[in-house]
């Protein structure tokens, strides 16, 4: 208390007192001897409501209630507004606090907030401001000012009812995203204290925080809905859920109607959409796993924007449905275009592809080609994710038929010795007619029109494609299981399509003729030496990436092994089998910053893709009924690129390596330093007829060179120069996309 000496007559101070007192019961006031249920609809730092007579310390004879005062009716009509009467205060006294633990505390806190102190002059308002002052200090859950005439002048009496001790803290529901640990956290320097409401929306806004930072971003937090004189408070969360996903189709201006204000209808069916969105009805919308979907749906290729509407449920807060806007994208293309590759020559293109047929997703291809030394068409239907299947599986389907000119069967040598001989043909031609003697042996005379070995192959496949996902869709799996199933018939014939069976190279006469005793040599081209193959096989595989860009990565893994037997389904089908593997590796790096991205100012983020690749390829056959031209070749644009297609070896085995260092040069140039290796392990003569040995292939051989890729809308072109084993001999070499 602060006494004060003077004196205020009673005929002064009436008007102010009334012989009653200012009250103010905030929703959280409660008798001390019983628990009560206050929901509390706004935050606690809100003036408080006018409540009833206070149940605790002395009581006037009638209360002072908070409405306009004085309480009598107003005139009709008056003049001029009075001003309030203003009386001196005596003495200030906090009561109520007499047995707290914390009293001297509280008790600084509600002199704080107060105004009026002894020596002031107060009006009846300003009194009102103090009490609505004291209870917003947050400590207490019941504010009272009872002013009382005294000999010195008015004594204000200030009776108070702090809030409990803070013990525990609950959440409703209790099946909350929020971890029980962060609550703990949260609130751990407050408990064996005082609450205060202030302090306690503060913690609120903290575990709102948290929500947000894990993408919950409708979450809210309310309350205290509850608080129990024992120091349990009750928390409300509404986290926010997905009452359902529509989509809605636009056209390409945003409008979802046309001209005749119809709705827009698309061609996708509406589960396509659905099915790549993870959140469902009855789950807590993420605005992070949202965003993945809508990542997902662009994925798909078919649409080419998507825009995200929350629309809240009528009468049932805290509830959203997730509208999808969708523009598709023309899924059906038809396109053409002439090349040059060494296997074809030049070849003009055509492809024809529908990649939403039926509105169902599933893509519908048809490519035909043809040049100098070959052509190919085929069919392939591809489901990206079999409808209702929760593992996510692919199928793909192909039907195909080609013909042309294996480079197994060729060389770019033009002269070279073999086992002493000397060969002055580079190619193998097909044999027209051969006398055998003795039989089996490929050896005797023959003739031949100079014309190239062709392979015609016709046949179909399927294949299907697992992700190691545990049933979950959504999730990115690292790991995809791969088994496919094929067969097709292999026909050796030249290039007219006329069937062979055997290949000459050698010693051949101007007019064609030739004898195996006088340098010619002749191979089977088929197993067997027939006219037809028949090739029926499955595939087992897994492939395993961590890579950071499927299509430009700087850092990562990814493994790719398999096995393919071949079964026989009679006398000219073979059976054999074929494992091959490899493994890439990226290390991200920053030797060059010759491009600008990779010298960012202040403020810029940086872009500089660069890294140092490595790769190991392998492969082997097993058995003894392999068919030439289903040995391993070793050279090109894809393999060693310093030598020709197949041109550095055919084997039974082979193995690769690469080392690749890539940096970028401008936006759309990037450039490469590389050193390839390869070896069929001394394998050429395992191929029945060992064609790559009679051609003069080393089977083993190095390259190092350096390259330019130009980023263009049809994908990277590659263009590279590259040396045999550091010799002299250069060749340049076009191709479409990285190496690996």
């Amino acid at each position: 208390p602060f006494p004060m000496a003077g004196l205020l007559s009673l005929k002064a101070v009436w008007p102010l007192m009334g012989a009653a007192l200012l009250s103010a019961t905030p929703a959280l006031a409660q008798p001390a001897s019983q628990q009560v249920d206050n929901p509390l609809a706004e935050p606690a730092t809100q003036a408080p409501a006018s409540q009833g007579p206070a149940t605790q310390g002395p009581a006037p004879a009638q209360p002072i209630p908070q409405t306009p005062f004085p309480t009598q009716a107003a005139p009709v009509a008056e003049p001029a507004a009075k001003a309030e009467p203003k009386v001196l205060i005596a003495e200030v006294a906090i009561e109520g606090l007499q047995d707290h633990p914390e009293r001297e505390r509280l008790e600084l806190a509600a002199y704080a907030a107060m105004a009026a102190t002894p020596g002031s002059r107060v009006t009846r308002n300003e009194l009102q401001t103090d009490l609505s002052a004291i209870y917003a200090s947050g400590w207490f859950s019941d504010v009272r000012i009872q002013p009382v005439d005294g000999p010195l002048g008015v004594r204000l009496v200030v009776v108070v009812v702090a809030n409990p001790v803070l013990q525990q803290v609950k959440l409703d529901p209790a099946d909350l995203k929020l971890p029980e640990q962060v609550v703990k956290d949260t609130f751990a320097a407050d408990y064996g204290k005082t609450l205060n409401l202030n302090t306690l929306q503060t913690r609120m806004q903290e575990l709102q925080r948290w929500y947000a930072d894990q993408g919950y971003s409708l979450a809210r937090i309310t309350g205290p809905s509850r608080v129990s004189p024992e120091g349990v408070v009750e928390l409300l969360v509404r986290q926010g859920t997905v009452e359902g996903v529509e989509v809605q189709f636009l056209n390409k201006e945003g409008s979802a109607t046309n001209d005749k204000g119809e709705p827009i209808r698309g061609k996708t069916k509406p589960w396509v959409v659905t099915r790549e969105v993870s959140l469902r009805p009855g789950q807590v919308f993420n605005r992070r796993e949202l965003e993945e979907d809508i990542k997902r749906i662009y994925g798909t290729g078919l649409f080419s924007d998507v825009k995200v509407t929350l629309k809240p449920v009528p009468a049932e807060p805290g509830k959203v449905v997730i509208l999808l806007g969708i523009v598709e994208q023309s899924s059906g293309s038809l396109s053409g275009g002439l090349g040059y590759s060494q296997s074809q020559g030049a070849f003009g293109q055509i492809q024809l592809n529908d990649s939403n047929l039926f509105g169902r997703a599933w893509d519908l291809g048809t490519n035909i080609s043809y040049g100098q030394y070959g052509g190919l068409g085929d069919i392939t239907f591809t489901d990206p994710w079999i409808k209702d299947n929760k593992y996510r599986t692919s199928f793909r389907a192909r039907f195909f038929f080609s013909r042309e000119v294996p480079q197994l069967f060729q060389s770019e040598n033009s002269s070279f010795s073999y086992q002493l001989r000397n060969y002055t043909g580079s190619d193998f031609d097909v044999v027209t007619s051969f006398a055998e003697n003795p039989a089996g042996s490929n050896q005797g005379t023959g003739r031949t029109n100079f014309d190239t070995v062709a392979i015609q192959r016709i046949g179909a496949n399927v294949q299907f494609v697992r992700p190691l996902n545990r049933g979950n869709p959504f999730k990115k799996a690292p790991w995809n299981l791969i088994l496919s199933f094929g067969g097709q018939e292999v026909t050796p014939m030249d290039f007219s399509g006329t069937k062979y069976s055997r290949g000459v190279m050698g010693n051949l006469q101007p007019d064609g003729s030739f004898s195996t005793s006088n340098g010619a040599s002749v191979i089977c081209l088929a197993y067997n030496c027939a006219s037809e193959n028949q090739l029926v096989s499955f595939r087992v595989g897994a492939t395993y990436s961590t890579l950071n860009d499927p299509r430009n990565p700087t850092k990562g893994n990814f493994l790719s092994f398999g096995t393919e037997q071949f079964i026989s389904v009679g006398e000219n089908s073979p059976t054999f089998n074929r494992v091959r593997g490899s493994f890439t590796h990226y290390i991200p790096v920053e030797w060059l910053k010759i491009f600008k991205g990779c010298r960012p100012k202040p403020g810029e983020s940086k872009d500089c893709k660069q890294a140092l690749a490595f790769q190991v390829s392998a492969g082997t056959l097993v058995g003894s009924d392999i068919p030439p031209y289903e040995a391993f070749c070793l050279g090109g644009g894809n393999s060693v690129r310093g030598y020709y297609n197949c041109d550095l070896g055919v084997g039974k085995s082979f193995a690769e390596a690469t080392i690749e260092y890539r940096f970028p040069i401008f936006s759309i140039i990037s450039g490469e330093v590389f050193f390839d290796a390869g070896t069929t392990f001394g394998t050429q003569a395992g191929i029945p007829g060992n064609p790559g040995g009679l051609l003069g292939k080393k089977g083993e051989g190095y390259s190092p060179g350096v390259g330019l890729i130009v980023t263009t809308p049809v994908g990277p072109l590659r263009l590279e120069v590259a040396t045999q084993d550091f010799s002299s001999d250069w060749r340049f070499n076009l191709g479409v996309g990285w190496k690996f």
